[in-house]
C-alpha cells in the first residue's frame, strides 16, 4: 500500500465524483432511441472523437510500465510503432468507408457482407476481443495499492463505479468521460518527468543505472516474440472502439482526421510513459513487483498534490479504457448476439435496430454480464500483459481476414467461405496456445512446430480466404 496525504486523497476523491457526475450529466442529454444509446446519435466532433479515441486507446498503464521497466525502450516498439501503423492504415484506408455504412457494429458489418451465422460468430469472438478484463485488474490493483483493500474487493468497487453512469447515459455518457478523462492522464504523467529529472538528472541517469539491453529496440526479447507483438498490433484494424466510434463521427472526414490526430497523441503520450518506466528502472533496480514501477516512482519523487494528480492520471488512463470497453462489450452482447437470437429478424437488421428499446434493455443487462465475465478473467490471468497476449492471439486470427474482406467489394467471398475462416482461425491459434501452454518442460510454453500460436491461425485463415477466393461464389453485401 502506498502513502497518500489528506489532500492526495481528497484530490482523488474529487476526482471520482467528478467522472461520476460528468457522466451522469451526459445522460440527462440523452435522447431517446437506441441510435442515440448506442452511438450518441452520431454526432461525434473532431474534438470529442480525438478525447475519446486516445483515452480509450491507452488504458493499460501498469501493463506499460511493467514492460518498459523488464525491457526498457522495447516498450515503445511493442506498444507504440506497430499501432501508430495500423491506425495510419486504419484511417487511410478504412474510417470513412465504416462510416458511410451507417452501421452499429461490426458485425452487423458481417452480417452485411456475409450472413447472419457469420454474424453470431462474430460477435461472440468481439465480445470476447473487447473484455475489459485487463482494465479491470489493473484498476482493482491501483485501487488496493490505495487503499489498502483485498484484490477482489477493489475489482468489484472499483467496476460498480463505472458501470453506474454506463446504464444511465450509454455511449454519450462515456464520451464524455472519456473527454475529462483524457485532460487528467495527460496532466497527471505531465508531473512526473519534472521532478524525476529535478531529483535524478537527464539521460545520462538513466543510462548509467538501466542494464544496456534496456536502451535497444529488441529489450532482450527474440525477434519471433517482438515479431508476434507486431502482428497483435493488427488488433487495430478490428478494434470495435476505433469502428464504433467512425460510427459514430458526424462525418467520414472527421472518422479520419480524428485518427490522424490521435497518432500524434498517443505518440507524446508514449515518450512520457516509457520515459517514466526507464526512470522507475533506473533509480528502484530492485523492484519486487515491476507492475508497480510507476506507482513506486511516484512514491519516491512527488511531494502532495502532484502524487495526488499522479494517481488521478494513472486513474483516468486506466478507467477511461474501462468504461469504452465495458459499454462495447455489454452492446454486443445486447444488439449482436441476444439482439440476433432473440429479437425479430424483420426488425433487426444490419441496417436498423428497433426503436422500443428491447436493444437498450440486453444492453443494460449486458453491462452486468460483462463485469462478471471480466472479474473472473482478470482474477483467473492476474497480469495485464498475459491477458493482452492470450486475448488478442487467440482472437485476431478470427476476425481479422473476414471483417478487411468485407470492406472490399474485390476481397470479398462467400458466406460459408467466410464462416470458416473465422472459425478455424480462432480455433487453430486457440489449439494452439493452449498445447503450448500445457507443454512447458523447458520452463516456457513449446508451441507447435516452435510458432507463436497466432501465425498458424493466421495462415489457415488466410488459407480459407484464399480456397473462397478460387472456388467459392463472391457474395455482395
Amino acid at each position: 500500500m502506498v502513502s497518500l496525504s489528506l489532500v492526495d486523497s481528497l484530490l482523488i476523491g474529487l476526482y471520482c465524483v467528478a467522472v461520476v457526475s460528468v457522466g451522469f450529466r451526459a445522460a440527462h442529454r440523452r435522447k431517446t432511441g437506441t441510435d442515440d444509446f448506442l452511438l450518441a446519435g452520431r454526432t461525434l466532433t473532431l474534438p470529442m472523437f480525438v478525447a475519446t479515441l486516445v483515452s480509450t486507446w491507452y488504458g493499460g498503464i501498469l501493463g506499460v510500465g511493467e514492460f518498459s521497466y523488464n525491457f526498457g525502450l522495447s516498450n515503445w516498439v511493442v506498444f507504440g510503432l506497430p499501432y501508430y501503423f495500423f491506425a495510419l492504415l486504419f484511417a487511410l484506408v478504412l474510417a470513412k468507408r465504416i462510416r458511410a455504412t451507417n452501421l452499429y457494429t461490426i458485425p452487423d458489418k458481417l452480417e452485411a457482407s456475409y450472413d447472419r451465422k457469420t454474424a453470431l460468430l462474430g460477435g461472440v469472438l468481439t465480445f470476447i476481443l473487447v473484455t475489459p478484463a485487463a482494465y479491470v485488474l489493473m484498476l482493482g490493483i491501483l485501487v488496493q495499492l490505495m487503499v489498502g483493500l483485498d484484490l477482489a474487493t477493489s475489482i468489484l468497487l472499483s467496476t460498480s463505479l463505472t458501470v453506474c453512469y454506463l446504464y444511465a447515459g450509454g455511449f454519450r455518457s462515456d464520451v464524455w468521460a472519456n473527454a475529462f478523462e483524457f485532460v487528467m492522464m495527460f496532466l497527471g504523467f505531465a508531473m512526473i518527468l519534472p521532478f524525476a529529472y529535478a531529483q535524478f538528472g537527464g539521460f545520462d541517469f538513466i543510462a548509467s543505472h538501466v542494464p544496456p539491453l534496456h536502451l535497444t529496440w529488441h529489450g532482450g526479447n527474440t525477434w519471433q516474440y517482438m515479431t508476434v507483438w507486431f502482428f497483435i498490433a493488427l488488433w487495430t484494424l478490428v478494434d470495435p472502439a476505433f469502428h464504433q466510434r467512425c460510427y459514430a463521427a458526424k462525418d467520414g472526414a472527421t472518422a479520419q482526421r480524428g485518427i490522424l490526430v490521435s497518432i500524434l497523441f498517443w505518440f507524446c503520450f508514449d515518450f512520457m510513459t516509457s520515459t517514466a518506466g526507464l526512470y522507475a528502472r533506473a533509480a528502484l533496480p530492485e523492484l519486487e513487483k515491476p507492475l508497480f514501477a510507476y506507482p513506486m516512482l511516484a512514491e519516491l519523487t512527488l511531494p502532495t498534490v502532484a502524487k495526488g494528480l499522479f494517481y488521478i492520471g494513472m486513474l483516468a488512463t486506466i478507467m477511461s479504457s474501462l468504461s469504452s470497453l465495458m459499454f462495447l462489450s455489454a452492446t454486443t452482447i445486447g444488439k449482436d448476439i441476444v439482439g440476433r437470437l432473440r429479437l425479430d429478424t424483420k426488425e433487426l437488421t444490419a441496417y436498423a435496430v428497433p426503436e422500443h428499446g428491447a436493444v437498450n434493455r440486453w444492453t443494460k443487462i449486458g453491462l452486468f454480464i460483462s463485469s462478471a465475465f471480466a472479474i473472473v478473467l482478470a482474477l483467473a490471468i492476474p497480469s495485464v500483459v498475459s491477458i493482452w497476449y492470450t486475448v488478442g492471439t487467440c482472437i485476431i486470427p478470427g476476425l481479422l481476414v473476414p471483417v478487411i474482406a468485407g470492406y472490399f467489394e474485390r476481397l470479398r467471398i462467400s458466406a460459408p467461405y467466410a464462416f470458416a475462416a473465422m472459425l478455424f482461425g480462432w480455433l487453430t491459434s486457440t489449439v494452439s496456445l493452449i498445447v503450448g501452454m500445457l507443454n512447458t518442460s523447458s520452463g516456457t510454453p513449446e508451441y507447435l512446430f516452435g510458432m507463436e500460436p497466432m501465425y498458424p491461425g493466421l495462415l489457415v485463415s488466410l488459407s480459407i480466404w484464399g480456397a473462397g477466393r478460387m472456388w467459392g461464389r463472391k457474395e455482395t453485401a
